[in-house]
Parts: structure tokens; C-alpha cells; sequence
């Protein structure tokens, strides 16, 4: 089976041909790579999961490596989480059509989620952009479709659920990329998933009987939002920091949360003037409103705090900003970026600076993004040599109890992503051709959730090699951090 050789189509340039000429152009790409091919999956020959992250380790914190380890040893979904290289490498020996789009690059089921949009509404979408890069549409659907195998074997769910899971996913992928093909591009570039609206609608729809069935599931979605509302600046203000005799300071929660005195040989007030002076080049990347807004807070206090699964080594570092008020604050987090996962299988990124690279891919795949979302140039000549991103620490963020939703919830969940998902690549790559070769068979479907349910076996064998090279000193893992 011919490999994609990343040369055919690229994002929109397909946008200029006529509808029938996309469509054909998607139908054709079936001659090359059958729509049943998906379903391959032939791991490479002395393929070395650990070595992978081991490799990709070298540019991280040394002492937060074995917390990253300790945290992919939880169980396979964990690891699944952290393992977006070792999924990539794989994915890069699969049979592709060429058809490409701008893809998330890590697009597993914990990294969509609900947040503010700057109209103040709560939206769902794809909220993790680290690995964003141009490449194959379908290395996106794979690695979400898997991650509900996984995630659902996790729960306990059996075989024929967690297949349920995989078929919503990816036949609600296709289905959306078939509606939104046949919808202008504007319609496409203005759809967006409205939380509260949506939980109204389906309430709305519901026979008094279903009403009643489902009451348990409605008031935790309900909860859910009324939680996000309160997840804010001030919020995170009061979980993070206390008063020390007048001013606010970020608390001490070695080794996640360190601030930024404890890390440096500079005393506070040069290390915070030092920030100060690095966010100028932050400020210059926001759009002229937004400059205005951000300048009316002062940094008062900085720290290092540990994120996620897979981003552990990574620096990441809390903002605090008050105004003149002393109680309006705003709370950012600048975040380290490196090169994507991808990058090596699918080309280098056009951004020289990695920062903008995620910014920009943010932009084009979701939506409504973070007011704050900008990035920060490397700076050598003041000690700062890494690329940063900036956005919002919490502004009504939330994602879904995966851990104790049942298969119902997570069927509609599932549905919810595929959508998303596919929205994101329509408006950055040729939606129609997409459609044309997805079709309006569940041939895609099958062939994905087949891929899916191989995927989550060899990533179980990988989760458990992990363990095998902790158990042999191979590396060291720190648990429960």
C-alpha cells in the first residue's frame, strides 16, 4: 500500500476548484488509499515506545521526567495521554489518501473541553493545540476515535460498548464534514458548539418520559456549567495565592508549583522586572483592543507549575496580574513550546517560533479562542531562550468527568468530539474534497474503529513496557505527584 508522500494537497489548496472538482478530487484519493485501508495498522520492527520518550525527554527538566513517567503509569489511558510521539511515529507508517488538513496533533477525548468565549458564552471545542501542525486528516480521527477505546476500557465498558464509542466517533466526524460541505465556508467558519443552548435544545426535545429517565445525566451536565461559571481569574487567585501583609503571593506547592524567588539566583523584584520586560513581546502579538485591556494590570508575582501528562518537563509558569482595584486580577500562563510531535513525519512547521506555531494553529482550528491567547519570542540577550504561549490560566473552563461517565454519556460525548473535530478541519483544509472521499458509507468508520480497537491492544503493551523499563532502572518514575 502506497505511504502518503505529504505533497498532494495541503490546507485550502483546493479552495479555488469547483465544488465538482473538490468532490471528484476526495473520490479519487479512494484509488489510491481504499477507505477500508484505515483499518491497517503493522508496527515497525523493533519499535521502541520508551526509547521515543526517552528521546523526546532530553530537552525537559530533568528532576520533572520521572513525575511525567509516574503519571503515564497510572493505566494505559494515562499513558495514552502522554504518548502523542509514540502514536505519530506510528501512525506515519499507515496508509494515507493525502488529503491534508491543519490538525490538532494530540487530539484524545481529555483534550476538548468547555471555556469562555469572548461573548461570555460557554462553548465546546478542542482546547490543547502543542502538536498542531499541517499533516493527514485522518491521523486526528484515528488517535480521538482511540482514545474512547481506551478511555472506555479504562471505565470497565465491555468490547461491543467501547466499539459503540468508536463508530460515534468517527461516523459523526463524517457525517459533520458531509454537512459542512455542502454549507459556504462562512456558515462553516461561524458554527460553533454553544453549551447552554445546546443542553436546552436537548431538554427541550425530550418526551416527559425521557425527561424523567435522564434527570440524573441533565443535572450533572447542568452542574458542569454552573461549576465552569465559577472557575475564573479570581478563582484561581484564591486557590494559588494568600495574603502576605498586604500583596498577594503564589503559594509553595514544590515541586508543582514553585515560585519564582525559589528558582533563580535574582531576588524577586529583579526576577518579576525581568518577566515584566519579556511580556512587552507578549503584549505585541494581541490585536490593538486587547493591548489596551491587558495594560491596565501590573505583574505582581510569577511561579513554575507542573501541567498535564505528556507536558510534564515542560516549563510552564503562573501570572499573577492585579489592577489598581487590588481585587480585579487576571491569572495567565505562559507555556513552553517545542517543536511538534508531528514535525518529523510530516514537515517542519512554517513558524520559526514555536509559540506562534501553536497560537496560530489555535486560531484557525477552533472557533472562539482565549482574548489573552498570544505568544512570547525567545529572548537570549535576557537569559530567555525558549518560546512561550500565553493565555488565560481559567476563564470557566471545564471537561468532562471521563472517570465516571457511564456509556451513555460517553456515546454522546464521543458524537460531541467527532463534530468538533470535524468543524476544525473544515475550516482549515478542503472540506469537500474531505467529504467527497469519506463518502456516505460507514466504510471510514468501520476501517477506523477496527485501527482503534488494534491501537488500544499495542498501546496497552506499550503502557506495560513502561513499567517493565521503571522495574529495570531503564528510567525512573515518581507516582502520586
Amino acid at each position: 500500500m502506497a505511504r502518503d508522500t505529504l505533497t498532494r494537497e495541503a490546507p485550502g489548496e483546493g479552495a479555488h476548484r469547483t465544488p465538482e472538482e473538490r468532490r471528484a478530487f476526495g473520490k479519487a484519493a479512494r484509488d489510491r488509499v481504499p477507505r477500508e485501508a484505515h483499518a491497517e495498522l503493522s508496527p515497525a520492527a523493533g519499535r521502541d515506545p520508551v526509547g521515543l520518550l526517552i528521546e523526546q525527554e532530553r530537552t525537559r527538566v530533568p528532576e520533572l521526567v520521572p513525575i511525567r513517567h509516574g503519571r503515564m503509569l497510572v493505566s494505559p489511558f494515562t499513558f495514552y495521554r502522554g504518548a502523542a510521539l509514540v502514536m505519530a511515529a506510528d501512525l506515519a507508517a499507515t496508509p494515507s489518501p493525502g488529503l491534508r488538513t491543519q490538525l490538532c496533533g494530540d487530539a484524545h477525548l481529555a483534550n476538548f473541553g468547555a471555556y469562555a468565549s469572548p461573548e461570555r458564552r460557554l462553548v465546546f471545542d478542542i482546547n490543547d493545540f502543542d502538536e498542531t501542525l499541517p499533516g493527514p486528516f485522518e491521523w486526528d480521527v484515528k488517535r480521538l476515535t482511540t482514545s474512547f477505546v481506551v478511555a472506555g476500557r479504562n471505565n470497565g465498558f465491555s468490547a461491543k460498548q467501547c466499539r459503540k464509542l468508536a463508530l460515534g466517533v468517527a461516523g459523526s466526524y463524517r457525517r459533520a464534514m458531509r454537512t459542512f460541505a455542502r454549507q459556504t465556508i462562512l456558515d462553516v467558519w461561524y458554527a460553533r458548539l454553544d453549551v447552554e443552548d445546546r443542553l436546552e435544545e436537548f431538554k427541550l426535545s425530550l418526551s416527559p418520559k425521557k425527561l424523567e429517565r435522564d434527570a440524573a445525566g441533565l443535572k450533572g451536565a447542568e452542574n458542569l456549567v454552573a461549576k465552569a461559571h465559577t472557575r475564573t481569574s479570581p478563582q484561581a487567585v484564591a486557590k494559588l495565592t494568600t495574603d502576605t501583609g498586604g500583596h498577594r503571593r503564589i503559594v509553595s506547592d514544590a515541586p508543582l508549583i514553585v515560585p519564582v524567588d525559589q528558582m533563580t539566583a535574582m531576588d524577586r523584584g529583579e526576577a518579576l522586572r525581568t518577566i515584566q520586560g519579556l511580556l512587552a513581546s507578549y503584549r505585541a502579538t494581541l490585536r490593538s483592543d486587547r493591548r489596551v485591556l491587558l495594560d491596565h494590570f501590573s505583574l505582581t508575582d510569577a511561579a513554575h507549575k507542573v501541567v498535564g501528562v505528556g507536558s510534564v518537563g515542560l516549563r510552564a509558569w503562573v501570572l499573577l496580574l492585579e489592577a489598581g482595584l487590588g481585587t480585579e486580577t487576571l491569572v495567565l500562563q505562559a507555556k513552553q513550546a517545542e517543536a511538534s510531535v508531528l514535525a518529523a513525519y510530516t514537515g517542519a512547521s512554517e513558524y520559526a517560533n514555536h509559540a506562534e506555531r501553536v497560537v496560530a494553529g489555535q486560531h484557525l482550528m477552533q472557533a472562539s479562542s482565549d482574548i489573552f491567547l498570544g505568544w512570547l519570542a525567545s529572548s537570549p540577550d535576557e537569559g530567555w531562550t525558549d518560546d512561550y504561549y500565553v493565555r488565560q490560566l481559567r476563564d470557566w473552563k471545564a471537561s468532562a468527568g471521563l472517570e465516571e461517565m457511564r456509556p451513555r454519556s460517553f456515546d454522546v460525548y464521543a458524537r460531541l468530539c467527532g463534530w468538533t473535530l470535524a468543524r476544525a478541519h473544515a475550516r482549515a483544509g478542503d472540506r469537500i474534497a474531505l467529504a467527497g472521499y469519506l463518502g456516505g458509507s460507514d466504510a471510514f468508520d468501520q476501517a477506523v474503529a477496527d485501527f482503534a480497537e488494534a491501537y488500544a491492544d499495542l498501546n496497552e503493551r506499550d503502557h506495560a513496557a513502561l513499567a517493565d523499563a521503571v522495574a529495570t532502572g531503564r528510567v525512573q518514575a515518581e507516582a502520586d505527584v
